[in-house]
């Protein structure tokens, strides 16, 4: 059985054919799940200053229009055998419309199109896709380009390194995911881990030279050996698995360019205090990789 029985889909609002419309078409008919999809509109900033009625036919209208979209989306979908379901809301909350409908469909993977917001504005306000990493409580598929509207290259990005339940609980729930993914696709499926050893290195500069590169050889085979370990667990062969060095998101930016990944798998966990502020690393490389993220919560 598919881990997907019920996709929702948050609609792009240009009301495009979009790349995230693409991919979860395919991913509906690939594995028989239900797809919703869920059409937001939100008023604009001077609608407020019109006349009471010309404001309500705004908002008529403007629904009217998505409505008359779905329903040519839909018939389209259901053509190609999807079981599909739509609706437009108007709201002024559409995290919180968006968080509602993914509890209580519930869905198994929420897919979206990837928003690319500029620093600038990042850095006052938060986006609208790291809302939804930080607080969907199902997965989230965000999703940058369809070359191959069913992924041919799926990739799970792991960390060892981190603490044992922690460790345990979420790579076990990355590669699971990305593999019932490549499963159902018929996709490659790769295991990945970017090793930054710098900030050991600099935490034993007082040492001798020596025993530091000793200390950070050590570190490096406890960690190869726990991936080695992640690798055998799911049979992922060793041509497939892939242990680099570097900073976490240049070396993953750069391995899903060079690879031609479809899509990423990562983990994220609920930021607190300075640390959601800043945001996490999946959050971050967003803006850096070619290819689409699926973000998994611990």
């Amino acid at each position: 059985m598919s881990q997907y029985q019920r996709l929702l889909l948050i609609a792009d609002p240009q009301m495009r054919h979009s790349p995230a419309l693409q991919r979860a078409a395919a991913l509906a008919q690939s594995t028989g799940a239900a797809l919703h999809i869920l059409a937001l509109v939100e008023p604009f900033a001077t609608l407020p200053l019109l006349d009471k009625s010309i404001q309500e036919q705004t908002r008529e209208d403007y629904l009217q229009e998505r409505r008359d979209w779905l329903k040519d989306e839909v018939a389209l979908l259901q053509s190609k055998g999807i079981q599909v379901t739509a609706e437009a809301l108007w709201t002024r909350q559409p995290l919180k419309e968006i968080l509602l409908h993914a509890a209580e469909m519930p869905a198994d993977l929420l897919i979206k199109d990837l928003q690319h917001e500029p620093a600038l504005k990042r850095a006052f306000v938060t986006p609208l896709d790291w809302h939804l990493l930080r607080e969907c409580p199902v997965p989230v598929h965000l999703v940058s380009a369809a070359a191959n509207p069913l992924p041919l290259k799926v990739c799970a990005a792991v960390d060892p390194a981190a603490p044992e339940e922690e460790r345990n609980e979420l790579n076990s729930r990355i590669i699971a995911t990305a593999n019932g993914l490549a499963l159902q696709c018929n996709a490659e499926l790769h295991l990945l881990h970017a090793y930054d050893l710098s900030p050991a290195f600099l935490a034993e500069a007082g040492t001798a030279t020596a025993v530091c590169v000793d200390m950070l050889d050590e570190l490096r085979q406890s960690l190869a050996d726990a991936f080695a370990t992640l690798a055998e667990r799911y049979g992922v062969p060793a041509e497939r698995r892939h242990f680099i060095m570097g900073p976490p998101i240049r070396t993953l930016a750069e391995f899903a360019a060079r690879e031609g990944l479809d899509v990423l798998v990562m983990g994220r966990v609920q930021r607190k205090g300075l640390d959601k502020l800043l945001g996490s690393t999946t959050e971050h490389m967003l803006y850096q990789v070619p290819c689409s993220v699926l973000a998994i919560a611990l």
